[in-house]
């Protein structure tokens, strides 16, 4: 019996671990996440680098549905989700473990959030309540001295509209400090996108200016609208959450459902813009023009977007044309 509360108790714990001597034979083992989105355990055997699927690992060493490592495989592969790469010993991130977030958005982005929803507050009591979405002109207003006093206002109305009473005022500020935490990640979120954004304008100029390259006017065009694709998709998920939560004193009534609603689409934005952060980076040197590095980048940039933004029926028919080819990765074997 005491057995049994040990096995459950290592169970439970957030550190990845497991009982397979396999996972501890290779000092060098780490887990991540393909381009094509599947979990692989990549170690190295002598010069080579051996990728092993997860599903390969549960058949290789016929793990039980309810075993302990294999139970972990899942975890682990949920978790690759919301980080670059994870390693035995380390812990699972907080999305998998307590729904928090494993990363931290800047003290700019907790001031943008919080301006944002007093402001709303404000806007509410005046009777014209409304999102104000440029920045420059939120941190203008919310500096401005009588508009601090009406959010002071605001806070006690809002208090007697919850039916707390005015008196119990602190209360409605807890409500707002909590909700500009959450609503603070989203915001570091859009800064991300908007690095995104940039990437797309360049690679729409980039269409323009190769529109009549034969040997690149496929590419580019399918770059082009990989991009546009991208982009639809994370305004969409901008535009539900800032509809969602464009009604004050409907989040404060149900602020418990608005704060699970904001993680869940903090998670969906974070792990679709986690895989940009490298081409984030590359691309901010990039100048448009036409030159041989511009053409290696487009072309790097299409094993990127294509997996992940091509329409599916699209996507069979360019692997089966053998179109998409895969990058030379010498000395790697996968099982």
């Amino acid at each position: 019996m005491a057995a049994d509360k040990n096995d459950n108790a290592s169970e439970n714990d957030d550190e990845i671990g497991f009982d397979h001597k396999f996972f501890t034979s290779f000092e060098d083992l780490y887990f991540r996440m393909t381009d094509s989105g599947e979990a692989v355990a990549v170690l190295k055997l002598a010069s080579n680098e051996a990728v092993l699927s997860f599903d390969g690992l549960k058949r290789e060493f016929m793990l039980k549905d309810d075993s302990r490592d294999f139970r972990m495989l899942d975890r682990v592969a949920e978790g690759l989700q919301f980080v670059r790469g994870l390693r035995p010993g380390d812990r699972l991130p907080k999305e998998v473990t307590s729904r928090e977030a494993s990363w931290e958005p800047q003290d700019r982005h907790r001031r943008i959030a919080y301006q944002r929803l007093t402001m709303q507050l404000v806007t509410w009591l005046t009777g014209n309540e409304n999102v104000i979405s440029n920045i420059t002109e939120l941190a203008q207003v919310a500096d401005d001295p009588q508009v601090k006093k009406n959010v002071q206002l605001a806070f006690t109305e809002a208090a007697e509209e919850l039916g707390l009473g005015r008196e119990r005022r602190d209360e409605v500020v807890q409500y707002i400090e909590s909700l500009a935490h959450e609503l603070a990640y989203i915001e570091a979120l859009r800064d991300t996108f908007a690095e995104v954004e940039r990437i797309d304008e360049k690679l729409q100029a980039l269409r323009r200016l190769y529109g009549a390259d034969r040997s690149m006017i496929e590419t580019v065009d399918q770059v082009a609208r990989l991009s546009r694709r991208a982009i639809k998709l994370f305004s969409d998920y901008f535009d539900q959450i800032d509809a969602q939560t464009g009604e004050i004193l409907s989040m404060l009534k149900n602020i418990d459902n608005q704060i699970g609603y904001i993680r869940q689409v903090r998670d969906a934005l974070h792990c679709r813009l986690l895989p940009w952060e490298d081409f984030i980076q590359v691309w901010k040197t990039v100048f448009v023009v036409r030159s041989d590095e511009n053409t290696n980048k487009i072309r790097d940039i299409y094993q990127f977007l294509a997996p992940r933004y091509m329409q599916f029926n699209d996507w069979v028919l360019v692997t089966r044309r053998g179109t998409l080819k895969a990058k030379p990765i010498g000395g790697q074997m996968r099982w």
